[in-house]
């Protein structure tokens, strides 16, 4: 009989967000708390599972701006400043709380997890996080693929070709010194592809990427086993699908693991319920308020009146939906193998930070799902997509259509009313920056390759799709626009000095200063 696989992927990305003018920056918190909720638990997971001698298979990406921000030495200062915080302000909580036990517990409970995560940063991994990630990857565990540069929306750049391929060779570079190899796969951002885009990536050498279900399905010709195996595209790149059935049970608002009434409450926070009085020293320097990560409350009721938060109910939660995703996923497999003629494949991509930022019990749910996958089925086995792709060489060639994983599968998330101001300058920023590549290809003056560099820079950051993803949730509107145009604004004036050869290096000092991701750029893939 046909032996199933399961392909679990964790999408690790965050905008690239660092601010040296400012002493504390308050969207750099989305950084630290990733750090500390979602990026430390996981190498705790993966560490213990290793200690445990448990044999697992799993994908990460991790993109080239989240990279650059965990290996800043400006953000991992401030990041230690972010815990030292939470540490004191666990300490004041502890002792606030004497007289209610189960707060007191809980008090506690976020006192030792900060004070254990501020050692292992420290002490065990010397805050280079990347590097940690990387030898778990040499040891065979982890599968870590790459991403566009910025996490720009690649089909949007579909008329600037040469926009679309730096994004990809500027990533895989990266990739290269962050991890000392080339990536065998990518996550294309928002799983946004259009046909054309995977000549890119075999010029970059990388073998698989990710799409949405549909995106293979409307293929030419139509995918002979739908989703349950990948294909190879006309470049001879593979295209792995996503599993909606299996992602529905994690993701969805309705149905999914994390809305059950006994996990803790995302919104719930004594950064908002707690006197200012109290609170100031903890919080930034102006007094804004803001999540602290100590949360009291379980998912229960509307606004203010929630139930207290229950470690064991959610530990006991935990355990059941672990229990029920892999004997789901092995029933799924057991029906694919008796109605295929294949060894099935179920791929199930998910963002990384649903995995402790948004879901607190993310992490303990993977542990238990890894060791329940490994000890109590014999249906399916853990796999990456490059394992597999090595195990099954010979796949279908199709040409999978337009897709991405947003609402409604295309475009409209990062194209609508709210965003679609930026697009027209984005395009004119993409074809100057062709220009004046070319202009300077064979004759560059050392200021005007230095200039140039940062010219990318600037385009590089104003592409990514976070910008108009923030602007159509309205999640932090103003910023994401204040950002777009910045960018803008700064690519102009060194487009401009650079035509004119006529750089001013107070201003590019400047802007190297802000905005120092991809130190050795090649601005030549624009030509």
């Amino acid at each position: 009989m046909a032996t199933g696989y399961l392909a679990l992927i964790l999408h690790a990305h965050l905008p690239y967000v660092r601010h040296p003018e400012y002493s504390e920056f308050l969207e750099e918190d989305w950084l630290y708390e990733a750090i500390t909720e979602t990026y430390i638990p996981l190498l705790q997971v993966f560490h213990k599972l290793i200690d445990d001698s448990v044999p697992f298979k799993l994908t990460m990406s991790m993109t080239p701006p989240l990279c650059s921000m965990l290996r800043d030495p400006l953000l991992q200062q401030r990041y230690l400043r972010y815990l030292d915080r939470s540490i004191a302000l666990a300490k004041s909580e502890v002792a606030r709380t004497l007289a209610e036990p189960h707060l007191n517990e809980l008090a506690r409970f976020y006192l030792d997890r900060w004070t254990v995560c501020r050692s292992l940063y420290v002490d065990t991994w010397n805050c280079d996080l990347v590097s940690v990630f990387a030898g778990l990857q040499d040891r065979g565990y982890l599968e870590i693929i790459t991403c566009a540069a910025t996490h720009g929306f690649l089909p949007l750049m579909a008329n600037f070709k040469e926009a679309v391929r730096a994004q990809i060779l500027i990533a895989r570079d990266n990739y290269r010194e962050c991890f000392g190899r080339d990536p065998g796969g990518i996550w294309l951002p928002e799983c946004g592809y259009v046909p054309g885009l995977d000549d890119f990536l075999a010029e970059a050498n990388i073998r698989w990427f990710v799409m949405d279900s549909h995106g293979l399905m409307f293929g030419n010709p139509r995918p002979r086993y739908a989703i349950y195996a990948p294909v190879f595209t006309p470049s001879g790149v593979a295209a792995f699908a996503r599993d909606r059935e299996s992602s529905r049970q994690v993701w969805s608002a309705e149905e999914g693991y994390p809305g059950d009434p006994a996990y803790r409450d995302f919104y719930r926070d004594i950064g908002f319920d707690l006197s200012q009085e109290y609170l100031k020293p903890y919080l930034p320097e102006d007094g804004t308020r803001k999540f602290t990560g100590m949360k009291y409350h379980r998912i229960t009721g509307r606004g203010h009146q929630k139930e207290v938060y229950h470690r064991p109910w959610a530990s006991a939660a935990v355990d059941a939906h672990a229990q029920n995703f892999m004997t789901s996923r092995a029933e799924q497999l057991e029906h694919l193998c008796k109605s295929t003629n294949i060894d099935p494949l179920v791929l199930s991509p998910f963002d990384a930070e649903l995995f402790g930022h948004w879901w607190f019990e993310g992490p303990e749910f993977l542990d238990l799902l890894i060791r329940k996958s490994v000890y109590d089925q014999t249906r399916f086995k853990l796999t990456t997509p490059g394992d597999y792709l090595s195990m099954h060489s010979t796949q279908q060639i199709v040409v999978p259509s337009a897709s991405s994983w947003g609402h409604k599968g295309y475009w409209e998330v990062w194209l609508d009313d709210s965003n679609s101001w930026i697009y027209p300058h984005l395009h004119a920023a993409a074809k100057r920056m062709t220009e004046v590549a070319r202009q300077f290809e064979k004759d560059t003056p050392p200021m005007i390759d230095r200039a140039l560099r940062q010219l990318a820079r600037e385009l590089l950051l104003a592409q990514s799709s976070d910008w108009a993803f923030l602007m159509k949730t309205g999640t932090a509107r103003e910023y994401a626009s204040k950002k777009t145009k910045d960018h803008l604004l700064r690519f102009t004036r060194l487009y401009d000095q650079i035509r004119g050869n006529r750089v001013d290096e107070e201003f590019l000092k400047n802007c190297e200063w802000r905005d120092n991701i991809f130190p050795n750029l090649n601005w030549r893939y624009y030509v």
